[in-house]
């Protein structure tokens, strides 16, 4: 019996197996998953960290009382540690970092799709006797997976440099991730059968990565987008994926309703079911022509 299903899984299991053996392969890919984010972190973390801190402000403006046993800096970094859930700047953008890799590094799995086009290695998947939903499933797992240690690499590279994230709730965080990895990467997917141009696809998600990248609270909290903004960010799933991982990492609840853990899972669980069903009903209409 267990022969039987694994059979019945075996395209799957195969292009799960394809997909992280690429990513390992790749010399290049490895070397960018570190040093992307860190080039991140190191010069507009550590560089807009110092502006959001108390040690940058001498003095105050006239007029502006100080509590007694409290000084002007201390005064500032408290202001500033509130306004990004009781954390440091570095240690509020550190956190969101996690959640920008995953969802910038799924759609590198949409442009190897487009590759797989021009090689012909998508016809032979296409005609190859295995469920077509399979196939597609175990390539957005692979990505999925990929992308999710890749976040995972940023958490531990944040640990190094920011003293506020929390070891106990990186399992946890996890979790969040790889769920957005599987609707990110399957969004990617999606978008790619429809191209057959790897410039083409760039173009498209780099319109489509940016203002979501910038409406999820990655680099600032929610309470201080305009108003306009804030009703964008509420209908973005990359704002749920912020939200929960930085509550997990840091204790930092820095969100719009109606963002909570439990809510942001039911949210991300939802997008990423939606993403993989039309990633597989598309994949079955793909015709060997396109």
């Amino acid at each position: 019996m267990a022969q039987v299903v694994y059979r019945d899984l075996s395209p799957l299991v195969a292009m799960v197996y394809r997909q992280v053996k690429r990513w390992m392969g790749a010399r290049s890919r490895l070397v960018s998953t570190v040093l992307n984010p860190l080039v991140w972190i190191i010069f507009l973390g550590l560089g807009w960290g110092s502006v959001f801190s108390g040690t940058s402000f001498s003095r105050l403006p006239t007029g502006i009382p100080v509590p007694p046993g409290l000084s002007i800096s201390d005064m500032i970094q408290r202001y500033f540690n509130t306004i990004f859930g009781g954390v440091d700047y570095l240690t509020f953008m550190v956190s969101g970092m996690a959640s920008m890799t995953v969802f910038m590094g799924s759609f590198i799995g949409g442009l190897s799709v487009i590759w797989d086009k021009q090689f012909g290695y998508l016809k032979e998947t296409l005609v190859a006797p295995a469920s077509r939903k399979l196939v597609i499933a175990g390539r957005i797992l692979g990505d999925a997976i990929i992308t999710t240690l890749q976040g995972l690499i940023v958490v531990l590279l944040g640990l190094a440099l920011a003293g506020g994230l929390r070891l106990t709730g990186i399992p946890i965080a996890i979790v969040y991730l790889f769920i957005s990895a599987l609707a990110f990467s399957s969004l990617g997917v999606i978008i790619a059968l429809k191209l057959t141009s790897v410039e083409g696809f760039q173009m498209l998600i780099n319109l489509l990565t940016m203002p979501l990248m910038f409406m999820s609270g990655v680099f600032y909290p929610f309470t201080t987008m305009p108003d306009w903004m804030k009703v964008f960010a509420q209908f973005n799933p990359l704002s749920y994926t912020v939200h929960s991982v930085r509550y997990w990492l840091t204790g930092a609840d820095v969100g719009l309703y109606p963002m909570s853990p439990v809510n942001d899972l039911i949210v991300l669980a939802l997008v990423g079911s939606a993403m993989l069903w039309l990633a597989g009903v598309m994949f079955e209409k793909t015709s060997i022509e396109e």
